[in-house]
């Protein structure tokens, strides 16, 4: 009985107070990979994401509750948006008994798209990441998302007899969601502003579809990362954003970059 007794007084070392007075900014845990539900349109995604989850610690308190962090994360079972996203922080920052907080998930996502000529289907993979950060009572929530794409450079066309040199293209999209944003609508800002979007399966009637398209609408890094932030900036749902364009140049060896932000 009092083996038992004992047992159920383990001490709270966390809890206990500390006398430096030093409060901590960020403490938790990093690069814990969790499964995750991902709303995409109508429907549940599974995923897995690499999570990094951190609160404030007030000077008086030694320690927090790392453990509290992964319980949090067990029991996520609905599908993420960004109106669970806010009410989930919340329920976190009380698990870990905290004012603010930061959740940062990062994950594969696919969509599924037809070829533009013969509609031959096949997913496509993308990257997206959610933020979170509360801070004196406010969350804000960020989406970024990785699409890749197309482009064709105009000033190879221009000066070239035979074709016009083109590669593959990362476009890195990241808004401050002031309302819901779908992942196909994040994709699609970047895919409309290139010299033409990527499939995982063509055959020949599309192959040539895509040569052409990009060919008829070429885009220098300049002119793909403008593109994509007039498509932001006519949009209300987003707050801050930026925008990063990665070319990989198939005639250099290193990568053409742009990068516009809206602070």
């Amino acid at each position: 009985m009092s083996n038992l007794k004992d047992a159920l007084h383990i001490p709270d070392t966390q809890s206990a107070p500390d006398q430096r007075h030093l409060a901590i900014q960020r403490v938790g845990i990093k690069s814990i990979r969790y499964p995750l539900q991902l709303r995409v349109g109508s429907a549940g995604v599974h995923t897995v994401a690499l999570w990094d989850l951190d609160v404030a610690l007030p000077a008086e308190q030694k320690g927090t509750h790392m453990s509290r962090f992964v319980a949090w994360l067990d029991a996520l079972d609905e599908p993420m948006d960004a109106a669970l996203l806010r009410a989930q922080m919340a329920v976190m920052l009380d698990k870990l008994h905290a004012t603010e907080g930061r959740i940062d998930a990062q994950f594969p996502f696919f969509l599924r798209k037809r070829a533009p000529v013969t509609g031959v289907q096949s997913l496509l993979e993308y990257q997206g990441r959610w933020i979170a950060d509360a801070r004196a009572g406010n969350t804000v929530v960020w989406a970024e998302v990785v699409v890749p794409v197309k482009s064709l450079c105009p000033c190879s066309k221009e000066i070239s007899d035979y074709g016009a040199h083109n590669q593959r293209s990362h476009v890195t999209i990241r808004v401050e969601l002031l309302q819901d944003i779908g992942w196909h609508e994040l994709v699609r800002f970047a895919e409309d502003s290139a010299s033409s979007e990527l499939w995982p399966m063509l055959k020949r009637a599309d192959e040539k579809w895509v040569t052409e398209r990009a060919y008829e609408n070429p885009k220098f890094v300049e002119d793909l990362v403008r593109d994509v932030a007039l498509r932001l900036n006519a949009d209300a749902r987003v707050g801050r954003y930026s925008v990063d364009v990665e070319n990989f140049e198939s005639i250099h060896a290193h990568s053409a970059y742009a990068r516009i932000e809206r602070a």
